[in-house]
């Protein structure tokens, strides 16, 4: 890794908040803009989607980049997602042009290693909709096992995330006549046995969080109304969430009944659910998470310090084990530590083959797997490229097949299949062509340092022979939040619409997302938010301090928290770029969590209504921070009116306010789709082609635009 070149001025000060302005609710003048389908509100988004559609449509490029984009998104081209059934057959859920909603689809493992597998569908989502007049989005099925004939089909209303579940016979093909329904709402389902379903939903008054997501678990029973069911925990107002599922052994039975009470987004309390009905608290850290059961060992990791019942200490990050059967007898057991990542190491996925635990394992930011045997727990690394991501797939619980896939900036993606109980190479069965000329592209890792010293690595994609003097359009992306991390892949979008067409792609591994574990994540939590930002503003620094770009040819993009991240850039080094694709944002850091799921997030971010926790959310909420006579360019903010994750007035309200202050902005609402997605394909390949359209003209074309 090359060392980071000194950094420009870093810490110039930000323009302060404009006093007085939406310090309260009453002094917020597009309080009316969170009515996310009021006459006024839509009146407004109407009127912005027809000026940004003829800006962004009415450049001579947008058509060409729309049939581009539209061409690799509905490409039949792509790697089929594989999931294993008991049976040995394999799943999938596709969507092309001709299925823009999707289906359901089922193969032999034998057909789906050939070119040209052998489909049948199960469920066709198209002909679906049009049956029903309903706008149908497929959210995922949970089925029953072992059997997995009976399953739970999760519909969301233009993709939202709230669903409807029916009960689907996957042999039959039909939805079960008079079998379980459980109308619109968040939450989900858990089978128990083909009679009985554990629920956590919307019951009514008194019976959501105030994130919005259900507070009550209840069983429900065959032929049973949903208002009849059977209450069995009840969390407090204030968690996130409250869920439960099943802890079932490699051959289906179930081991465990386990509540799950989110008191925020990070800690979670997990309760037995015993046979009487009463439940018990089981002594796991509040921040864990229960990876896998293999060989009758539960395995989970912790994201704190902690000192177990039986007096070991673990630490942030380690993967822990137990004997299930002996925990659950006397949780004061000895545990066995099986993995502890180092300082550079993230841990990015777990899980279980049947005799065996698969770990991705990152060592700076690149992805390695690792098998260990619940025997001793003794490892091996899997036979795979090197220098690239590597994402663990389905796994058998029949046997030991688990598919793997890897890919890269420049490397198309690639599925492999091994089977971990012989010692044969894992064998490629699927790898796609490449969807963009990387003839003379190249990738590299470089180092920024932040406000506080602190290294920060992104990866640099572009053409070698890019002349070094500043002039290369560059497109910086970041997210910076949640123990997301930002890992190499092959986007077909960015590199046809982007690369090839001589930009630079940059991608900022922040504090705040999980590059190197849950420290990183926690380094920016909260009162610390801030250091994330600085990252952000450090790699900036750094690409011109390499030559590599320039204020002019200097863009960024993100979405949701990336959003979030975007509006603090603008507000506090405008200086540095000269565009911004703010996408389904944050931008109300006073009113997030009282806005749909707003309050769960509290663990991330604070609480504005606590005094000491709203002045460090203050330092830097973009709508509060948005000011006259700064440098800020054109922006292009969009978002989505059926998203019932992040309001939609977050975007409005950021557009709204600076165009009060007279800046250039574009904004376009998607009036179906959920949060970051249209609900159909076509709509994903406009709001892309748009994006690229804005980029073009801000970053491409010359002179700069001011």
């Amino acid at each position: 890794m090359t060392g980071a070149v000194p950094a420009l001025a870093q810490n110039t000060p930000a323009p302060a908040a404009a006093e007085g302005f939406a310090q309260s609710d009453a002094s917020d003048p597009y309080l009316w803009l969170e009515e996310v389908e009021g006459e006024r509100a839509m009146e407004w988004v109407r009127a912005h989607n027809a000026r940004s559609l003829g800006v962004l449509q009415g450049d001579p490029r947008y058509e060409t980049l729309h049939q581009q984009a539209l061409a690799l998104v509905e490409s039949r081209d792509r790697i089929p997602s594989p999931g294993f059934n008991r049976d040995g057959t394999i799943d999938n859920f596709w969507q092309d042009a001709e299925h823009v909603r999707g289906i359901w689809r089922r193969t032999t493992l034998d057909s789906y290693r050939t070119a040209t597998p052998t489909w049948e569908t199960i469920l066709d989502f198209d002909a679906l909709s049009a049956a029903e007049g309903a706008n149908w989005v497929y959210k995922g099925t949970t089925c029953l096992s072992p059997g997995e004939r009976l399953c739970l089909v999760y519909l969301s209303n233009g993709g939202k995330d709230a669903t409807e579940a029916r009960e689907f016979d996957s042999e039959t093909r039909t939805f079960v006549d008079g079998g379980f329904s459980l109308p619109e709402s968040k939450g989900g389902a858990a089978w128990v046995d083909s009679d009985t379903l554990l629920i956590s939903r919307d019951f009514g008054e008194g019976t959501l969080t105030t994130s919005g997501y259900p507070m009550v678990v209840k069983r429900l029973r065959r032929g049973q109304p949903v208002d009849q069911a059977e209450t069995l925990f009840t969390g407090q107002p204030t968690d996130v969430s409250v869920s439960a599922y099943v802890l079932r052994d490699a051959d289906g039975v179930a081991k465990a009944t386990f509540i799950n009470r989110a008191i925020n987004f990070y800690e979670a309390e997990t309760w037995r659910l015993n046979d009487d009905g009463s439940t018990t608290r089981m002594p796991l850290p509040l921040k864990s998470n229960i990876n896998a059961l293999v060989q009758g060992k539960l395995v989970f990791t912790t994201d704190q310090d902690w000192t177990a019942p039986s007096g070991q200490t673990f630490q942030t990050g380690d993967v822990v084990a137990y004997d299930l059967d002996a925990w659950l007898a006397d949780p004061a057991v000895q545990a066995t530590l099986v993995l502890r990542p180092t300082e550079r190491e993230a841990i990015e996925g777990i899980t279980a083959t049947r005799n065996r635990l698969v770990v991705a394992l990152y060592e700076n930011v690149r992805g390695g797997v690792y098998v260990y045997d619940p025997a001793d727990w003794s490892r091996t690394r899997m036979d795979l490229p090197q220098n690239v991501s590597v994402g663990l797939g389905s796994a058998s619980e029949t046997d030991d097949k688990i598919f793997v896939s890897v890919t890269g900036y420049l490397n198309p993606s690639s599925l492999w299949l091994t089977d971990l109980s012989t010692a044969a190479a894992p064998e490629q069965v699927k790898s796609l062509p490449a969807k963009f000329d990387a003839e003379g592209m190249t990738v590299d890792q470089f180092q920024a340092r932040s406000a506080d010293g602190t290294m920060v690595p992104y990866f640099v994609v572009h053409k070698a022979d890019m002349p070094m003097d500043g002039s290369n359009a560059t497109l910086l992306y970041g997210y910076g939040g949640f123990q997301s991390s930002l890992l190499p892949g092959y986007s077909a979008t960015v590199g046809k619409l982007w690369l090839e067409r001589g930009g630079v792609y940059v991608i900022a591994n922040t504090r705040g997302g999980g590059e190197f574990g849950p420290r990183w994540h926690q380094a920016a939590q909260g009162p610390n938010r801030q250091r994330a930002h600085e990252d952000f503003q450090a790699v900036a620094l750094d690409l011109t301090a390499r030559n590599i770009t320039s204020q002019p040819h200097l863009g960024i993009m993100g979405g949701s928290q990336g959003g979030l991240f975007m509006g603090a850039m603008l507000t506090q080094r405008p200086d540095l770029i000269n565009g911004a694709v703010i996408q389904v944002p944050l931008f109300d850091m006073f009113r997030f969590n009282k806005l749909l799921a707003g309050a769960s997030w509290q663990g991330e971010y604070g609480n504005p209504d606590i005094p000491a926790e709203r002045a460090w959310i203050a330092e830097y909420s973009p709508y509060q921070r948005l000011a006259a006579g700064q440098p800020y360019p054109e922006v292009f903010i969009h978002t989505s009116t059926k998203d019932d994750r992040v309001h939609p007035g977050h975007a409005r309200k950021a557009a709204a306010r600076l165009e009060e202050l007279g800046y250039p902005v574009l904004f376009y609402e998607n009036t179906d789709g959920g949060h970051a997605a249209g609900a159909n394909l076509r709509e994903t390949a406009r709001r892309i082609a748009l994006e690229y359209t804005y980029l073009t003209r801000r970053l491409m074309d010359q002179p700069a635009q001011e």
